[in-house]
């Protein structure tokens, strides 16, 4: 107990001296001339990735066919929009089959945590590792299962593991990817 009040009564051994810094809550105007910053620079992002171009009048020459492009609509956005019902519908699959196999990953650990603290088992240490490499990894596979196994139809809902689900998208994917 003595070594306790002794501590609290000492300052900590690597603070030697007080702050060399003046504790000051100026704050520098920009528009007085005996300032050391100088006035902030106005910037205008340019269109050109950087290095691509030999100056930056060809950056500019490139942002404005660009622009040009963008107002002339030559080119056309044919990806259709998800309805708000299948994007809810694909968001609760997708927390569903990613929480589920994260929850039982977290709860197997303390299992073998408690398991082995009680000494009721010897729990080998390849065990929640194992275990871990399986429900987290399952975890990350269910953005895309969640994802690839939501109905697409607004007025279909699908089963609740939606395997039919999955081999229609799988296929619909890939052949949007072949055209």
């Amino acid at each position: 107990m003595k070594i306790i009040t002794i501590l609290q009564q000492t300052t900590p051994p690597h603070i030697t001296k007080p702050n060399p810094w003046p504790q000051s809550n100026r704050t520098f105007h920009h528009n007085r001339r005996d300032t050391p910053f100088p006035p902030p620079r106005t910037w205008r992002l340019h269109g050109g990735a950087k290095g691509f171009t030999s100056s930056p009048k060809d950056r500019e020459s490139i942002a404005r066919k660009s622009n040009t492009a963008r107002n002339e609509k030559k080119y056309i956005d044919d990806d259709d929009k998800i309805p708000d019902l299948v994007w809810k519908r694909m968001i609760s699959r997708i927390l569903f089959y990613v929480g589920v196999p994260l929850a039982v990953g977290f709860a197997l650990l303390q299992v073998f945590g408690v398991v082995k603290e009680q000494e009721l088992w010897d729990v080998p240490r390849w065990l929640p590792f194992l275990t871990t490499f399986i429900t987290f990894g399952a975890s990350a596979l269910g953005v895309a299962f969640g994802s690839l196994s939501t109905s697409l139809d607004a007025e279909k809902e699908g089963s609740f593991l939606g395997f039919e689900q999955v081999e229609k998208n799988w296929v619909e994917m890939w052949k949007e990817e072949d055209d």
